[in-house]
Order: C-alpha cells, then sequence, then structure tokens
C-alpha cells in the first residue's frame, strides 16, 4: 500500500467512483514524484467513464472551500482543494493526423489510456475502487525504469514523438529535471530521426518547455542533448552559432557555446530567477556577429555585450516570451555584464561604482551574480584573483550606496525644472544641463544635494550662454 492513500482525499475519490460503478486511477506525475519522494500537488485522476461526472461528485463532496472549473470541449474538469489540483478525464483512446498534434480522442479503457501515456514512468497508475484500491497497473516497466533512472516511451517511440513531437522536448526535459538518461537505442535516437517534426509545435508550447529545461538543477544536461539531437538547431539557431572554435596562427578562442552553459550552470547554482538565467543564456549571443581576428593580438569580440542586448528583443519575440519588464530585465544584465568584471580588472573608484549602481539599480545583485558566474577559467590563480576583486567591487558597491543611495537615483534637480529655472523650452541646452549635471553627480565633482546641483547648473548655464 503506498502510504499517500491514507490521506481523505483518495478514499473520496474512490468512494465516489464506487457510487458512479466506475474505476478510478490515480495516474502519471503525482505516482512518479511519489515514488521518487519529490513533491507534488497537481494529481492527475482516470475514470473509466466520464471524467467531468466524477469530478462534480467529488466536489459536492468537498468542503465549499473546493473549487471546480469545468472543460467540456476536452472532456476534463480540475478541482483547487487546499494546496492540491486535482484533473480528472475519462480513460480516452488518441490517434494523430501527421500535420497536426492536435489528436483525435475517443473513449478507451485504462489500456488505451496507459498507450498514449509519453513515457513508462508516467503510465504507473494506482487504484482507488474498492475493488483494487492500491494496486499497482505498471504494464511497461515503468517502475523499474524508475529505479534504472531510465526515459523511455511504452510504445514505438518513432510513433509516439511523431504522433506529438512535443514530447521529444519533454523527454529532455524529464532527463534534465530527474538526472535520468534517455533510453539510447529507441527513444534517443528516435528524437534524432524525428527532430524536424518539432517544427508543427507551436512556439509557446516550446518556450514553456524550454524554461522548464531552464530551471532545472543543471540546465546544461537538458542543452546538450537539445544541441546533440538537432532540435537546439531548429528552436534556436542564434545559440548553436555560439558552438565551435577557430585557430589563425596558433592563436585560439574558446567554445563560447560550451561556455555559456558553465555560465548558466552557475549561476543556477545562486538563483531561480529564470530571467537571470535567460541572461547567462545570452550574456555572449553576439560573439559570433562581433569576432575579429587581430595579428599578433588574437580574437576579440568588441562591443558583444552592446550588440547582445539589442539582440534580446528579437530573441525573445522569435521565441514567444514575454516582450515586457522581463525582457528589458535581460537586455540590461547583458548590456552590463562586463562592466563589474572591467572594475575587479582595475582600481575600483567610486565614480565607476556611483555609475553601475545608477545603471544596474535594485539588478546589482543579480549583474554580481551573473559576472561571478561568467568566470569560467580552470586557472586557480585567476579565479582566486578574480573573487578577490569581486568582493573589493562588492564592498565598495555597499559602501557607496549607503553613502550616496545611488540605486535608482534621479538628480535633485529634474528636466523640468531646468526649463522652469533658465525659461528654456525643451531643447538640445536642456539634455546637456541634465546629463552635465547628472556626470557631475556621478564622477563626485559635486555633493549629490539640491544646493551644489544648483549652483553648478547656474555656472555651466552663465557659460553656455556666454558662448
Amino acid at each position: 500500500m503506498f502510504p499517500f492513500l491514507e490521506l481523505e482525499i483518495f478514499k473520496l475519490i474512490g468512494n465516489c467512483a464506487d457510487k458512479l460503478h466506475t474505476d478510478a486511477y490515480v495516474i502519471g506525475g503525482y505516482v512518479r514524484d511519489f515514488i521518487l519522494k519529490r513533491p507534488c500537488k497537481d494529481i492527475d485522476i482516470v475514470c473509466i467513464g466520464p471524467g467531468i461526472e466524477l469530478a462534480e461528485l467529488v466536489h459536492k463532496s468537498l468542503p465549499q472551500t473546493a473549487t471546480i472549473c469545468i472543460f467540456k470541449n476536452f472532456g476534463t474538469a480540475q478541482i483547487k482543494f487546499e494546496d492540491l489540483e486535482i484533473e480528472f478525464v475519462g480513460a480516452r483512446k488518441e490517434s494523430y493526423d501527421r500535420n497536426s498534434r492536435k489528436p483525435f480522442v475517443e473513449n478507451g479503457t485504462l489500456e488505451d489510456d496507459q498507450n498514449r501515456r509519453d513515457f513508462t514512468i508516467n503510465a504507473l497508475a494506482i487504484g482507488l475502487s474498492k475493488s483494487n484500491y492500491g494496486t499497482l497497473i505498471d504494464p511497461f516497466n515503468g517502475l523499474n525504469h524508475l529505479e534504472q533512472k531510465l526515459i523511455k516511451t511504452p510504445l514505438d517511440a518513432d510513433i509516439t514523438y511523431s504522433d506529438d513531437p512535443l514530447r521529444m522536448m519533454r523527454a529532455i526535459r524529464f532527463a534534465c529535471q530527474l538526472n535520468f538518461e534517455i533510453e539510447k537505442n529507441n527513444s534517443l535516437n528516435a528524437i534524432i530521426k524525428n527532430k524536424n517534426r518539432i517544427n508543427i509545435v507551436s512556439k509557446e508550447r516550446i518556450a514553456d518547455e524550454l524554461n522548464k529545461i531552464i530551471l532545472s538543477p543543471k540546465p546544461s544536461v537538458g542543452f546538450k542533448l537539445l544541441f546533440d539531437t538537432g532540435l537546439l538547431h531548429l528552436i534556436f539557431l542564434d545559440m548553436v552559432k555560439l558552438q565551435g572554435t577557430e585557430t589563425i596562427n596558433g592563436l585560439s578562442h574558446k567554445d563560447n557555446f560550451y561556455h555559456t552553459l558553465e555560465v548558466l550552470d552557475n549561476t543556477a547554482i545562486q538563483s531561480n530567477n529564470l530571467w537571470l538565467r535567460w541572461a547567462a543564456i545570452l550574456h555572449d549571443i553576439a560573439k559570433p556577429d562581433t569576432k575579429r581576428f587581430e595579428p599578433g593580438h588574437g580574437f576579440t569580440f568588441h562591443g558583444h555585450e552592446d550588440k547582445g542586448a539589442r539582440m534580446v528583443p528579437k530573441i525573445f519575440a522569435s521565441l514567444k516570451l514575454p516582450l515586457n519588464d522581463k525582457m528589458k530585465y535581460v537586455q540590461k544584465l547583458v548590456l552590463l555584464h562586463l562592466r563589474p568584471i572591467v572594475l575587479a580588472k582595475t582600481e575600483v573608484t567610486d565614480s565607476a561604482v556611483r555609475r553601475l549602481l545608477f545603471e544596474a539599480g535594485n539588478d546589482i545583485d543579480d549583474l554580481m551574480i551573473l559576472c561571478e558566474s561568467d568566470i569560467t577559467t580552470k586557472n586557480p590563480n585567476k579565479i582566486k584573483r578574480y573573487l578577490h576583486n569581486f568582493a573589493i567591487v562588492k564592498q565598495k558597491l555597499i559602501e557607496i550606496e549607503e553613502k550616496d543611495r545611488i540605486r535608482n537615483w534621479q538628480p535633485p534637480i529634474s528636466g523640468n525644472e531646468i526649463m522652469s529655472l533658465y525659461n528654456l523650452k525643451p531643447s538640445l541646452t536642456v539634455g546637456i544641463l541634465k546629463n552635465a549635471l547628472k556626470d557631475a553627480i556621478l564622477d563626485g565633482k559635486i555633493e549629490n544635494n539640491y544646493d551644489h546641483a544648483k549652483s553648478f547648473l547656474d555656472d555651466l548655464f552663465k557659460s553656455i550662454s556666454h558662448n
């Protein structure tokens, strides 16, 4: 008997199924995650008959705090109760048209329903009716595959992936999330064979799976599988272009694809922020376009941070990622990712730190995580030196912020007030005065207060007027 079956919710579902003279099963991810000792609050219930009818009866038997949503077009229903989300569906049989991943659905048996599952580890079912309560139905050896840490399709992998190509990315996502291997002879080879079928999947669904891979404990595992199977070439070609090295006159550059994966993994160790991880993925995305060879010096990538930042909106649009503040956050970090590294290589001046704080604002801590993650050298002396200098930069950031409050700072005299003070209309002169004031405060030439700012502007305006 599985311990979770002692929960009242499962007994209630079983009792309701008995009242309807049907069989009900808990199936898929909840069973898998329980066996793997992973937390899971999403419960999938399949019954031999109308799933909506069972859901409605269960809902009536729950406290009033429980809510139900019915999706008649799909023949499903969802109950939210306490911290659980319970999906109900009738057992079904599916068939597919070659040009769509939307199946033709008809009522089926439990066997039919398990046959349509993506992987053997997701086809495990446990009976909830009185006649079979607690009985594990495992027709594809999924329990052993959990022990072997193996991702394998229940039926022919070619058919499974061709029918619903998103399953190829789900296979890679589960391998990445669970630290499993994809069974090579059939499942992995079938992904390579069917990779072009991913083109019939909507970009929104692909982005959803890609984000889940990025949020896994070690996302590089997923990206290496995406690259090796050829899927990455079809869904994110800009990232593929980072791969490879070149040597001229004995001088080479590192493989920026695998460097990016190291940076991504380093970032993942320190933060669960999806968009910070996206910044790690995109921080060097413009290196292929900015690569130059300078004789006697080697390869350079001058301006890759600026071009990379300009590429971010287009990449987000093509991948159907949000074009909102999340995108702007990633764009900002890509643009600024070299700044702390440059500071760490040189003497850390107050003015340089002020400018970094001003431009990064509240994202300064995330920027520092990204920059530390960007240290992938294998030279222990370089690592020690970089980390020591980063510690100095961090301390300076704290000191300057406490003293000058630069984070999200605005000059003490705004552009509108400048126009009022000097009887100006919107013009180049207003911009000159405003930028000069900002630079004077950030460079430490004047104190960050109204009186010093006013005095500085008065002198500068007189000088401009006389000229």
